[in-house]
């Protein structure tokens, strides 16, 4: 048993959540819930992102201040979250007194190093980036990422001496080669690093929705400078030094690949001037980008959509929770950029969760109910069934490990293919009441209640069903894994229920 702390980047409060935001937020829950059933003591944290001229700007052109626009839309964060079964631990406001304190010692204690300055920044800034570019790095004076006309900008400011830790951050990337994972995105941010760093705008004067700056209060901190911190915030930097301790060296971000340079480069040469230790990790994750045909009726906008425009709330609406939930964590492998359809959900659905989970729960059920009486027989401790199900929970461990959980289903549906090849062959349903149908079924049951158990970080909804259907008291995760995750715990002997068809297939036509 160990720790683990794990961060999404905390979301910008200019509008509302989207599935976007979703696919990170339960990646993130997923491998926090694995930890969880692993014994490490575990901490997951969640949040908005609440300054920056964007956020005044939204606040503005719906009426309201600042604060109260921030107040309502963090909120629908926060709302979203619930409705898909999120288990975060702790949920930051970067608006809350114990941000404002812990940026102010963070950012006080680089400047008492020496490595932040006054100037002058001119040059060109993206609003909706909330980020600067040079001339070079614009698409022709446009913003690379959102292809808007870039704003020339002069304003006194603090900056940061990004340049001063060139080195110290190249060599911290060759002695530490897993800190950016995928290898990919490490070799894009060394790539960068190596390319020499220039010292970064850390203030502004321009806007007054921020953090104040203590030596300064004419100025406030930049957006990015200010949120970065709210992975210390959390665990109680300036406030609680043991707690700071215990937690940061097992501290994993999950981003999006288009944060790369804030957190895997500001960010731990920020750290190092501190005095204080980078993260321990980075993943990052790549974009869903919308394919398909269509997506709905009440998610077709005029010109198309984006995913901005899908809430995943609507999304639930039509598949379920869980249903959800497993094909975003299912259909991309987390690094890689992937395709987001109405099409490939309802698939993955009818294929994975209906046809193969679902009809694996409703044949067994069925059988065990017109051999057996309905009551349950135990398994086969020499099962052939046994040492497949043994490598799926090797396999399977070691992805949630690795950060693949798209690569830990895909093992635990190879179990669930495996098993239903195993009934086809068996063919229980023609045999006689007696030993070796009971065997075939104890063992198929067996299979059952270890998938409970390893689709527990994807579909908690559905783990919790499966286990109440084969009559077994408590949850799915009362056990630590090591333990529940061994076969032959199925004790039989009970009654089992049918019940309703876990996954009703979808019309794909509609």
């Amino acid at each position: 048993m160990g720790r683990f702390y794990i961060t999404t980047p905390i979301y910008y409060v200019n509008d509302a959540p989207h599935v976007g935001h979703a696919y990170t937020t339960l990646n993130a829950d997923a491998l926090a819930r694995w930890h969880r059933l692993n014994g490490d003591e575990t901490l997951f944290l969640t949040g908005t992102d609440e300054h920056g001229q964007k956020v005044a700007d939204a606040a503005a052109k719906h009426d309201m201040t600042p604060q109260a626009w921030t107040d309502r839309t963090s909120a629908r964060f926060r709302e979203a979250w619930d409705a898909l079964d999120v288990s975060y631990d702790d949920f930051i406001r970067t608006t809350e007194p114990r941000h404002y304190e812990s940026v102010q010692k963070f950012l006080g204690a680089i400047y008492e190093n020496g490595y932040i300055y006054k100037g002058v920044y001119q040059g060109l800034y993206c609003v909706s980036c909330e980020d600067y570019y040079t001339v070079e790095a614009s698409d022709h004076g446009n913003c690379p990422i959102h292809g808007r006309p870039l704003t020339e900008m002069e304003e006194e400011n603090w900056f940061f001496r990004l340049s001063a830790f060139e080195d110290r951050l190249i060599e911290y990337y060759d002695t530490h080669p897993g800190f950016v994972t995928p290898e990919t995105k490490r070799n894009e941010a060394y790539a960068f690093i190596k390319g020499g760093l220039r010292d970064i705008s850390i203030t502004r004067t321009s806007i007054a929705w921020g953090v104040p700056v203590p030596w300064d209060e004419r100025h406030v901190f930049y957006v990015w400078y200010d949120a970065l911190i709210n992975y210390l915030t959390a665990i109680g930097y300036g406030r609680d030094d043991d707690r700071v301790a215990t937690w940061w060296p097992w501290s994993h971000h999950l981003i999006g690949k288009e944060i790369i340079r804030f957190h895997c480069v500001w960010w731990p040469a920020m750290c190092m001037a501190a005095g204080l230790e980078p993260p321990s990790h980075v993943q990052v994750h790549g974009w869903l980008l919308v394919g398909g045909q269509k997506l709905s009726k009440t998610m077709a906008a005029e010109g198309g959509v984006k995913l901005t425009d899908i809430a995943p709330v609507t999304l639930t609406e039509e598949f379920g929770v869980d249903p959800l939930r497993y094909y975003l964590l299912r259909e991309t492998a987390l690094g890689n950029d992937g395709e987001f359809s109405y099409e490939g959900i309802t698939q993955r659905y009818n294929t994975d969760l209906a046809n193969n989970l679902g009809n694996l729960v409703a044949r067994v059920a069925t059988v065990v109910g017109s051999k057996c009486a309905g009551v349950a027989p135990a398994p086969d401790p020499r099962s052939e069934l046994a040492a497949i199900a043994e490598s799926t929970v090797e396999t399977a461990a070691s992805a949630w490990e690795h950060f693949a959980p798209h690569a830990a289903l895909e093992a635990t549906w190879a179990l669930i293919g495996a098993t239903n090849a195993y009934l086809e062959r068996h063919a229980p349903w023609k045999m006689a009441p007696g030993e070796p149908v009971e065997r075939v079924l104890g063992d198929a049951l067996e299979v059952i209640r270890l998938v409970a158990v390893l689709v527990s970080p994807a579909m908690p909804g559905v783990s919790r069903e499966l286990w109440r259907r084969l009559g077994l008291a408590g949850s799915p995760t009362d056990e630590l894994a090591r333990e529940s995750l061994v076969w032959g715990r199925y004790p039989g002997g009970i009654a089992i229920e049918k019940g309703e068809p876990l996954f009703p297939r979808i019309n794909e036509a509609r």
